[in-house]
């Protein structure tokens, strides 16, 4: 099941409109929220302070207190350049949610800023002086600022022409420095503040949705529990050792939504596009787990050839870490962006998660797209290690073209030209199963 949705087409000025009713909205949302919240905080004596020795060094340029300034401008911009209702929505939502996370964080964890911010003279004085009079000094952790810069750096990047997004990264990462430089906040306001930022834009995904498909492999339940178990384990150290160890609970984090795609978000945790993309926010948070990934897949690729010919025109290899000899590849994996060697070749993303077989509609769906693949030539299929995943798919491919009469004797070519395959028993029924659907028409 292709779980990524074709943009909503709508006109520029009915998604205009739609941003100005979101506008009208959000401006009274977010002063009422982010103020009321500020104000009772004032009136309470358990405010605390959490700041690093080495922040008393950072210093305070007064100068930064315009790009400070200037994301009240791009959180405005930012709802008119949306080009679909379905991005403006989830766009909108997300910085609903961003307010609503960032209060309760100011309620359950108050704290102030600690150091006197020296008086500014000038123009920057002036603004320095308008932010004062909204802006008193305990909305701290997490940062709705860095929050809505993560939100909002997300919606201007793809809508930026390649040759001006090193000035949008420039100016993001100025606004960014500057809620330090401005004495705004501390540093542990602006990692929470990152972190809520990240989660949100996860859970909220614009190129992709979520769905709860459970597996009919029962591998996948042993999987399950294999992950949880796992980040059990890190949680309990975090809770009992504490310090740096909090650390450990984002490895937790990457394992616990590994475990709920084997539970039955399926391969929808990755965010993976059809083009072979991963949204940042994945990217970040399962990035232990992908890490992990990554070392056993160099571990184990050593002991399997990069890709061997199943027949004319028909590759089944590893993650390409090479330049490649074909015309068109159909990527199986989801827990890696496509690679950078098949940057100029047809390409089509299938993802599946690793180890286990593939729905019935999902397998069609792959092999419609290596018959589509193959009018380009030659075709690498390939998944981690190329062993299981795209070995399914190479299988019922074969049977399709009569290159095989059966689903024995397509296994058997698979494993002759690439020795080391593995195809459980579950991987058999699904060809099975598929078969009986789609060949006997």
């Amino acid at each position: 099941m292709n779980n990524h949705l074709p943009p909503t087409p709508d006109s520029r000025r009915q998604i205009w409109l739609r941003g100005f009713i979101w506008l009208l909205f959000l401006a009274p949302y977010f002063f009422l929220t982010y103020g009321q919240v500020n104000q009772f905080t004032a009136t309470r004596d358990d405010i605390g302070i959490l700041v690093f020795s080495w922040e008393s060094s950072i210093p305070f340029l007064p100068w930064t207190i315009v790009p400070y300034w200037s994301i009240d401008l791009l959180y405005g911009i930012s709802l008119f350049i949306c080009t679909t209702r379905r991005e403006l929505t989830i766009h909108g939502c997300r910085l609903v949610l961003a307010s609503a996370v960032a209060c309760v964080g100011f309620l359950l964890i108050p704290l102030r800023f600690s150091f006197v911010r020296p008086v500014s003279d000038g123009a920057f004085g002036w603004l320095f002086q308008q932010l004062e009079m909204f802006d008193l000094p305990y909305n701290q952790a997490p940062s709705l600022h860095i929050i809505l810069l993560w939100l909002l750096w997300l919606r201007f990047y793809p809508h930026v022409m390649a040759k001006w997004r090193w000035l949008l990264h420039s100016w993001f990462a100025l606004i960014g420095l500057s809620v330090l430089t401005t004495w705004q906040h501390h540093f542990i306001d602006v990692v929470s503040g990152l972190f809520v930022g990240v989660v949100i834009s996860y859970v909220l995904p614009i190129a992709s949705r979520w769905r709860w498909q459970p597996s009919d492999d029962p591998f996948s339940r042993r999987l399950a529990a294999y992950y949880a178990t796992a980040t059990l384990v890190l949680v309990t150290l975090a809770v009992a050792l504490g310090g740096g160890f909090w650390l450990l609970l984002w490895p937790a984090f990457a394992l616990f939504m590994v475990a709920l795609g084997y539970c039955g978000l399926g391969d929808s945790i990755f965010q993976k596009t059809p083009s072979g993309e991963i949204s940042p926010s994945a990217r970040i948070l399962l990035a232990p787990y992908q890490i992990g990934a990554w070392c056993s897949f160099r571990h184990f690729s050593a002991k399997y050839d990069p890709y061997n010919e199943i027949v004319p025109g028909i590759v089944l290899g590893s993650y390409p870490r090479k330049n490649l000899q074909v015309k068109a590849v159909l990527d199986m994996t989801s827990e890696w962006q496509k690679s950078r060697y098949t940057g100029s070749l047809a390409y089509a993303a299938c993802p599946q998660l690793d180890l286990l077989a593939p729905s019935v509609a999902e397998l069609q769906r792959a092999v419609q797209e290596l018959n589509q693949l193959h009018t380009q030539g030659d075709v690498l299929v390939h998944c981690a290690l190329g062993l299981s995943r795209s070995a399914t798919v190479v299988a019922a491919w074969l049977l399709q073209q009569n290159k095989v009469s059966n689903i024995s004797q397509a296994i058997e070519v698979i494993r002759q030209a690439r020795p080391g395959v593995i195809l459980r028993e579950s991987h058999g029924d699904v060809l099975e199963q598929w078969a009986r659907q789609y060949l006997s028409r």
